[in-house]
């Protein structure tokens, strides 16, 4: 065996969900703009040039980590939506109960989704989608009023961004492993609102 049949040992490489992974991480411990490509591939322990080889630019990996928490959300209103023999109500619990699986499935793209300002035309588009999302939700509130499966004297878009204040809040507190499953938590969240809220 020559030399040049040796294989080399070095650093692995990474793919682009390594990647990603990390870029979001960053991005929550050092703010989007606070984070350089250089920082990434320090972080990576690869040269600057390096990451190229895996993703275009930073906005790129952001739209993509802002995407992985936004298609979890709309798919989980979706699917609600589609429940076509359920009340409003079963509906509405059900993105509720959804919600949190995506946030404890996607915790630090959805973490990363609840900070972004409109500071970018990445985050512009995210923020859109996001309003699409609150607009549903509050539709889906309005339907079980109006079908008086929920109470009437509170405003459906307040009451929305009530329960999913709820549900956003988790990024704040919840760790992963730490005693409270996802399934758990999801019957926890759903049970505190819904009994409140239920007629």
């Amino acid at each position: 065996m020559t030399e040049a049949d040796v294989p080399r040992r070095g650093r692995p490489g990474h793919d682009q969900a390594a990647v990603l992974r990390i870029a979001i991480d960053l991005f929550n411990r050092q703010g989007y703009d606070g984070t350089s490509m250089g920082d990434l591939a320090a972080e990576l322990g690869v040269t600057k040039s390096a990451i190229y080889h895996h993703v275009p630019s930073k906005a790129h990996l952001l739209s993509q980590a802002l995407d992985e928490a936004l298609e979890g959300l709309e798919a989980a209103i979706t699917l609600a939506e589609a429940m076509s023999t359920a009340s409003a109500y079963e509906r509405l619990r059900s993105v509720v109960r959804q919600s949190v699986e995506v946030l404890v499935a996607h915790q630090p793209a959805v973490t990363l989704l609840l900070r972004v300002r409109g500071n970018s035309e990445v985050e512009v588009r995210a923020l859109s989608r996001r309003r699409h999302v609150d607009a549903r939700l509050a539709a889906l509130v309005q339907a079980a009023v109006e079908e008086g499966t929920l109470r009437s004297d509170l405003r459906p878009d307040l009451v929305s961004r009530l329960l999913f204040g709820m549900v956003n809040s988790l990024v704040e507190w919840y760790r992963p492993g730490r005693g409270v499953g996802g399934t758990e938590l999801a019957d926890a969240i759903a049970t505190l609102a819904f009994d409140g809220l239920h007629r």
